[in-house]
């Protein structure tokens, strides 16, 4: 079941050690499947107030992303990104193929 790691980043202040976190990501992913599903996208505001920027990053599986997040290469660069930006990150599993909206009431 592939596994996303989401960031929800707010007051993000671009500069020097933001670009270089940028430039480095990529090659911290590689290793682990990772992919970018949303970067840097302007959001439709459909309901309520967003003014946040968001990061979703697709891997294989939640070991993956884990493995990802913990490795020495991204634990490298991390602070690039929290010292220039607030906000939230966490993992989270998507659902299976066909899943329906009822199925979390079983």
């Amino acid at each position: 079941m592939p596994t996303l790691a989401i960031a929800v980043l707010k007051y993000v202040e671009m500069g020097d050690e933001l670009v270089q976190y940028i430039n480095r990501i990529d090659e911290t992913l590689l290793p682990f499947g990772g992919r970018f599903l949303v970067h840097g996208e302007t959001a439709e505001l459909l309901e309520g107030n967003w003014n946040s920027d968001l990061v979703i990053i697709q891997f294989p599986d939640r070991e993956h992303a884990r493995g990802w997040y913990t490795s020495d290469a991204y634990q490298a660069i991390l602070k690039l990104r929290t010292r220039n930006s607030d906000g939230d990150a966490f993992l989270i599993d998507t659902v299976a193929d066909g899943h329906r909206a009822t199925d979390i009431l079983l």
